[in-house]
């Protein structure tokens, strides 16, 4: 059984720094995958180092 990540969110992190290699580096290009890690960081509380670029992502993905 795994154990949980001691750093949560971190997947989804990930994920968004892969869709935005992929996507010349364009946000709006990567709107679910930040929304995914807005998800995240609000079921953890935002207690994950992953969480504190998600406002910065969101405010870029709405312009």
């Amino acid at each position: 059984m795994p154990q949980p990540s001691k750093e949560p969110c971190k997947k989804e992190a990930c994920d968004i720094q892969a869709c935005l290699s992929k996507n010349n580096f364009m946000p709006q290009r990567c709107r679910k995958v930040i929304e995914q890690l807005q998800s995240c960081c609000e079921k953890c509380e935002y207690k994950s180092t992953h969480c504190a670029s998600v406002s910065g992502l969101l405010k870029q993905i709405t312009k």
